[in-house]
């Protein structure tokens, strides 16, 4: 790719001819499906792995620490994943636009597949941390690359069906960690016996299964390696992508502008470190320290990973070729603004739900514990077993997730795209306040609520797989919507870091008149999250309505 780094001179796109392509097969069309819906629930299976076990791992690694000092490792790790995959989807976006659809996203699937099993052999959190880092690029990649190939490989008439199967793959993978975090539990006495009978020493099967089996679990994180070969053998190159090859477009990208996204990475990274470190030098100046910090850091980071896009959009004007750089880099914005009301809202509500179900079954647990061994029960209090209820959370919300994404699509191309976001944010600010206000106890309404919630907080991962590819033209839309979609995840980074904060200083009973609202800590925190969706159900209106257009050109 060294003929890439010089960009100039450019010859005007229109003095290549473009070159001749079959539109692919029936076949074709499938296993371009079939790959990317794998992809995206191994995605979903990614993120949500750290959910699952990532209190456990932090025990298991930092056991002098307290669990206030395990948390903040807890929170600065999910923040990290989710600024690399806001790297990851511009780097493998433009990756994606420059070498193809394909190659790109075997790549990006190979990157998060092989990191996320090198977690299972972390000696430290640090170490997790960047490797979590390093597997969340390839996560963000592959998210743009394979929406981006199936909107252009799949006719304009079956766009909301596709998008709705986008979302409910990811959340399928959710749903398969929950699963797998149950089967685990009750297999991993037996597992360890096993290990000992085959020669594996005992401290080294106890660090295996220790703390319910989190190295074993992020070491299945490997399987998704499996699918590149299937990717690059069988997967058919987006038709459109290779027209835009034929004409020159696509050598208007240049290596050195990547150069412009490391320098953004500093932005979110700065964000993470202020409002991660607990006890900076000036205490007195610490929250306006960090407001600004994060103004500065999102201008950063804003600057930095629009940099090759607007390169390249320049180097096609200059050709020529295009003259829309402005609506382009107006668009990007927008979408990520409309992302980050998503993801925000996710990261900091549902996402919250296994910790907190957990938390109130271990207390109702203790309580019952309590209560039979004061009557002089304590063989009775023995027996007791604790519910699996942070497994039980995360399968309950997947499967409201499944169903929401596909009737997002579907709604948004019913009642129009504006609509349809302003009607899923109204719908999961509601769902979200009915989850963590009204319910005190571990139990079947609470989960029934965590289902409703699952329904509408994700169901906007069906809405944007729709919406988002309708905003760019082919020649920059997978790094256009690998933008939009993950720059929402810097947001999300920094709501997660605000949840931690909420937690310390909400610890007092509220009450609206004679009702008493949960005691302070993780319900009132995650209610305060969910008022972005007002902040969506106003700035959609700013964006076009798409509804009845072809896939741009």
């Amino acid at each position: 790719m060294a003929h890439v780094a010089t960009p100039a001179p450019l010859k005007p796109a229109i003095t290549s001819p473009p070159l001749s392509h079959k539109p692919p097969s029936d076949s074709g069309k499938w296993l371009a499906l079939a790959a990317a819906l794998l992809g995206w629930m191994f995605d979903g299976a990614e993120m949500g792995i750290f959910s699952l076990i990532g209190g456990d791992a932090m025990a298991a690694l930092m056991p002098t620490a307290t669990q206030g000092e395990r948390d903040l490792w807890f929170n600065i790790i999910m923040a990290s994943f989710l600024v690399g995959a806001a790297t990851g989807g511009v780097v493998f976006g433009w990756l994606g636009d420059r070498i193809g659809r394909v190659r790109a996203m075997t790549l990006s699937v190979l990157t998060y597949a092989l990191f996320t099993g090198l977690c299972g052999f972390a000696g430290t959190a640090t170490q997790i941390g960047i490797l979590r880092f390093i597997a969340s690029l390839g996560m963000g990649g592959e998210w743009s690359l394979g929406v981006a190939l199936v909107m252009e490989v799949w006719p304009n008439k079956s766009r909301a069906f596709m998008a709705g199967l986008i979302g409910a793959a990811a959340n399928v993978g959710y749903l398969l960690v929950g699963i797998i975090g149950l089967v685990l539990l009750d297999w991993l006495a037996d597992l360890r016996v096993l290990l000992l009978r085959s020669g594996v020493s005992e401290a080294t099967a106890e660090s295996l299964v220790g703390h319910s089996g989190w190295r074993l679990v992020m070491m299945l994180g490997t399987l998704p390696a499996l699918l590149t070969f299937f990717i690059r053998i069988f997967v058919p190159e987006s038709e459109k992508w290779e027209k835009e090859q034929g004409s020159g477009s696509t050598s208007s990208w240049a290596t050195q502008d990547l150069l412009g996204v490391v320098v953004g990475a500093v932005g979110p990274g700065l964000i993470v470190v202020l409002w991660a470190w607990d006890n900076p030098p000036w205490p007195d100046f610490k929250l306006p320290v960090r407001i600004f910090g994060t103004l500065v850091g999102l201008a950063i980071a804003t600057v930095g990973y629009t940099y090759p896009v607007l390169r390249y959009l320049q180097r096609q004007a200059a050709s020529g070729a295009l003259d829309s750089t402005r609506s382009t880099l107006n668009r990007m914005l927008l979408a990520a603004c409309l992302s980050g009301v998503a993801l925000l809202g996710t990261w900091g509500t549902t996402q919250q739900t296994p910790t907190w179900a957990k938390t109130l079954a271990e207390e109702a647990f203790k309580k019952d514990q309590t209560a039979l061994v004061a009557q002089d029960r304590a063989a009775d209090a023995n027996k007791l077993v604790k519910p699996k209820a942070k497994e039980h959370a995360l399968i309950w919300v997947s499967a409201g997730a499944i169903i929401g994404t596909i009737l997002a699509a579907l709604i948004g191309d019913w009642i129009g795209r504006r609509p349809a976001y302003f009607v899923l944010c109204f719908l999961s600010m509601l769902s979200v306040w009915a989850l963590y206000l009204g319910n005190t106890a571990y139990g079947t309404p609470l989960l029934a609520w965590t289902f409703i919630a699952g329904i509408t907080t994700a169901s906007f991962y069906g809405w944007l797989p729709l919406y988002l590819p309708e905003l760019f033209p082919t020649n920059v839309r997978a790094t256009g919507q690998g933008f939009g979609f993950n720059f929402g995840r810097i947001l999300a980074a920094v709501g997660v870091l605000q949840l931690g904060n909420l937690l310390k200083n909400l610890t007092v009973d509220w009450h609206i008149g004679s009702w008493e609202l949960p005691h302070g800590g993780r319900p009132i925190a995650c209610s305060l999250i969910a008022l972005i969706y007002l902040v969506g159900m106003v700035i959609i209106w700013f964006a076009p309505e798409t509804h009845g257009k072809p896939l741009p050109d």
